[in-house]
């Protein structure tokens, strides 16, 4: 893959959540939200306050999805990203 993000942008992977309860039902993929926590795989130049890697938070309607290699990824402006998960 190869994409540099322009702007106050940074290139977001989705983590994806367990698809069970505490007590063991299995949520089906149709009924599941889309998470909002994800891996920033690649980060502008001029963001300083976020790096690769890190796993970030972010609005349920925020970014735009986009696709490379078959892969779904979601661009975010930082100012769309809550926080950084320690």
């Amino acid at each position: 893959m190869n994409f540099q993000p322009l702007g106050k942008r940074v290139l977001v992977k989705r983590v994806e959540e367990a698809n069970t309860t505490s007590s063991g039902i299995i949520i089906p993929d149709n009924a599941q939200e889309k998470p909002s926590k994800g891996e920033v795989v690649a980060v502008s130049s001029e963001v300083n306050e976020i790096a690769s890697g890190d796993i970030v938070v972010f609005g349920k309607f925020s970014g735009n999805e986009i696709s490379l290699d078959s892969e779904k990824f979601l661009v975010l402006e930082t100012e769309d990203i809550f926080g950084i998960v320690k």
